[in-house]
């Protein structure tokens, strides 16, 4: 396909096709683009749809761990098996998300939006009607599929439609969806294990997927023109032990002992050689057939900077997101519900502020916003460090919304100063690589300090294991300190550094 679905070759719409909002905004595109002062009202419209359906599809990730336990007695599985259903699910993300970049330039918006939402919906319902864990496992895979492709579109949408002088405000909402759904999924999850089958957990997801999916299929037009770039068979490959090799590598060796950590070493092995490979795959191609993950977006510098950001602020965040609810729940004996509402204001703050911080960031560029969130989370994970037997829930809960505000303060201005820069060409590309590094770190930070927490918990308890985690945390953390300090104010598509 080398034009959009919705256009012909005259350039007018097709029959029946939904309508078009001009070329001049494609992301496929390979002309710098000015966009208008104003968003117009399909734009607007687009956007939220985009919003809404990624709100449901990263409310979904979360949603199942608080499950697992009652999965195990419901399916009869132990708890190696029943982890499947998140390391699957991670796994096809951290597989799908870097072929995002060519399926996003490839097809039509409107078709990469409904090929999620169709699998995603479709995956929700065969979960809510699996007869055993085989059929629950292929559902999670499906859903997961769905889910990698919503982010990198939202994103790659935003560049596109938005203003410059806009762009902040419009990724602060962003971080609704990113912040707030992780944050309800363990609340909402366990208030419905209290009163229903597992099942409905599923049953309460897909009404409002259907729904996005429905609204999508009506108001959703298309941007612009899709490119006529050829798939390479050999990069796609690459991408399943590079990327699921290492992922599941870092998530398996982790939670490990010592003695049964070898396949998780041999598949991080696997992963580091498939992944130079596949870098140079994708480095020969770039002298002539499109590469399935360009990666000339690290010619900018402040696209590598804000990404090296990102991947520090999420190997703590992960490493906290564990850590965390294993404290509250293995140490201080609360329930999976109450640790939910405990962490649940911390994620109610960093995603309601994200619009106000991404207004502020408009007004002020990135520097002072950096600077303060990477400081406030050093600062939060030492105080975590000192937590034992007796902290008061109350100042636990202070310290989660502190760190939360912390990294507010960090997406945002890192997401979009990253990605501003950016030629329209590169969008796509550029959003896809943003999101499989964020899956990478996620994993790298959940398995270093959970094998911190294990071996110093191992000889010295729970709590000095608790200490040794967050205080590691804290000290890879102060590079976010460092890399923060050199972000400065992007003003759209420029050259590439030399």
């Amino acid at each position: 396909m080398s034009t959009d679905v919705s256009s012909n070759a005259s350039g007018d719409p097709a029959p029946g096709a939904a309508p078009t909002i001009p070329a001049q905004t494609a992301p496929a595109t390979t002309t710098a683009v000015t966009a208008p002062a104003k968003m117009s009202r399909e734009s607007v419209t687009i956007i939220v749809t985009l919003l809404v359906a990624t709100f449901v599809v990263i409310l979904n990730e979360t949603i199942m761990n608080v499950a697992l336990q009652r999965l195990m007695v419901d399916l009869n599985i132990d708890a190696p098996t029943v982890q499947w259903l998140s390391t699957g699910f991670m796994l096809t993300m951290a597989v799908v998300i870097p072929t995002t970049g060519f399926i996003l330039q490839r097809l039509s918006t409107r078709a990469v939006f409904m090929l999620a939402m169709g699998l995603f919906s479709g995956g929700t319902l065969l979960a809510a009607l699996a007869p055993g864990f085989g059929v629950l496992l292929l559902a999670r895979i499906v859903q997961a599929g769905g889910t990698a492709i919503m982010l990198p579109l939202l994103m790659t949408t935003i560049l596109t439609l938005v203003p410059l002088e806009r762009r902040g405000a419009v990724m602060g909402n962003v971080s609704i969806a990113i912040s707030v759904a992780p944050a309800l999924g363990p609340t909402v999850s366990g208030l419905i294990l209290e009163h229903f089958s597992w099942r409905f957990m599923f049953v309460f997801v897909l009404p409002i997927a259907l729904a996005a999916l429905a609204i999508g299929a009506k108001f959703l037009t298309n941007i612009g023109t899709s490119e006529k770039t050829r798939l390479d068979a050999l990069s796609v490959v690459l991408t399943v032990p590079a990327f699921g090799g290492l992922v599941y590598g870092l998530s398996q060796i982790g939670g490990s002992q010592a003695g049964s950590r070898a396949p998780a070493v041999v598949a991080l092995a696997v992963g580091v050689v498939a992944l130079a490979a596949f870098v140079l795959r994708q480095l020969k191609l770039q002298k002539g057939d499109g590469p399935l993950l360009d990666l000339r977006a690290f010619t900018f510098r402040m696209f590598t900077v804000s990404v090296l950001l990102l991947v520090v602020a999420m190997i703590a965040l992960f490493g906290a997101v564990i850590l965390l609810p294993l404290y509250l729940q293995e140490i201080r004996g609360l329930k999976s519900l109450e640790t939910g509402l405990v962490l649940l204001p911390g994620g109610l703050a960093m995603g309601l502020l994200g619009p106000f911080i991404g207004r502020l960031f408009d007004r002020v560029g990135p520097l002072p916003l950096t600077v303060t969130g990477s400081v406030m989370m050093v600062l939060s994970l030492w105080q975590f460090s000192m937590l034992d037997a007796g902290s008061p829930v109350g100042w636990i809960i202070a310290l989660h919304v502190a760190l939360s505000l912390g990294l507010a303060l960090l997406f945002t201005p890192a997401f979009t100063t990253g990605l501003n820069p950016l030629p329209p060409h590169l969008y796509s590309h550029g959003s896809a690589i943003m999101s499989t590094l964020q899956q990478v770190a996620g994993a790298a930070g959940t398995a270093l300090l959970v094998s911190i927490y294990a071996f110093v918990a191992e000889s010295s308890g729970m709590v000095a294991g608790m200490h040794a985690a967050f205080l590691t945390a804290a000290v890879i953390a102060l590079a976010a300190v460092v890399l923060s300090a050199m972000m400065r104010k992007t003003s759209g598509a420029a050259q590439p550094a030399h």
